[in-house]
């Protein structure tokens, strides 16, 4: 039977939380099966406490991302660059940013971001990896970023028309911008291609004081046929090992 297979952001806990070593026997002993977000000197380590690395970032930065034509060549340069990493270690995505609004029309936006990922898009189908756009609020977290609305990211999927360039579905990003989370990813699972979690309101622990009912939530990604992985995002406010193995069984359906 498929099951949610669980990965943790390395960011959310290590440093100021738990040294690494610490927060990769914990993630083995639970059973988590990956990490996101972890730098390339500690991707061996990672491995040898038999865990894959889920997601990496692709190119720099948030805010100054593919919605400019100015940025094409080092973008294209660091995604190459970085897909050819992913390959070698086998992981799996590589996380891609949209950039700021600044003034852009959201068309405009969608049109060039879509024309940048169309550069590498042929290079990532070649190694087996997928681009993954992440989905930010731009209400709390991430003023004036521009991939913020699930519509406007499939918009950019459609039009680059590739199986390697998909979103990352942030379900707490997503519910500060939208909500209505699971018929959403009923209806866009297809362009899915990770997802991340977090509590909300405050980005915490994914338990019984946010609004999101996330065994629910977990279901209907699972109904989707969905193989890869969920990554938590959440920021600890008590004891994280405890945190991390509370999460892992919310999220263990299946």
């Amino acid at each position: 039977m498929n099951h949610i297979r669980q990965s943790i952001s390395w960011w959310c806990f290590v440093p100021d939380k738990l040294p690494p070593e610490t927060l990769l026997r914990a993630a083995a002993d639970i059973g988590y099966e990956a990490i996101d977000l972890v730098s390339p000197q500690h991707w061996q380590l990672v491995k040898d406490h038999g865990l894959r690395i889920a997601a990496v970032n692709g190119h720099a930065a948030i805010t100054d991302g593919l919605n400019r034509r100015e940025n094409r060549g080092r973008i294209a340069s660091e995604l190459e660059a970085n897909i050819a990493l992913a390959a070698k270690w086998e992981i799996p995505n590589l996380i891609c940013f949209s950039g700021n609004r600044d003034n852009q029309s959201d068309d405009e936006g969608a049109e060039i971001t879509a024309e940048n990922l169309c550069r590498v898009a042929q290079i990532a189908e070649a190694a087996g990896v997928t681009l993954v756009l992440e989905l930010l609020n731009s209400k709390v977290d991430h003023p004036n970023y521009q991939c913020d609305r699930t519509d406007w990211g499939v918009k950019v999927c459609q039009m680059v028309g590739s199986q390697r360039v998909k979103l990352l579905y942030d379900i707490y990003h997503m519910q500060i911008m939208e909500g209505d989370i699971i018929r959403t990813i009923s209806k866009n699972h297809q362009y899915f291609g990770h997802y991340h979690t977090a509590g909300n309101p405050g980005r915490n622990e994914i338990d019984e004081t946010q609004e999101l009912n996330y065994p629910a939530i977990m279901s209907a990604i699972l109904e989707t046929g969905y193989v890869g992985y969920v990554g938590q995002e959440f920021l600890p406010s008590g004891d994280p090992i405890r945190a991390l193995s509370s999460a892992f069984t919310i999220c263990n359906v299946g």
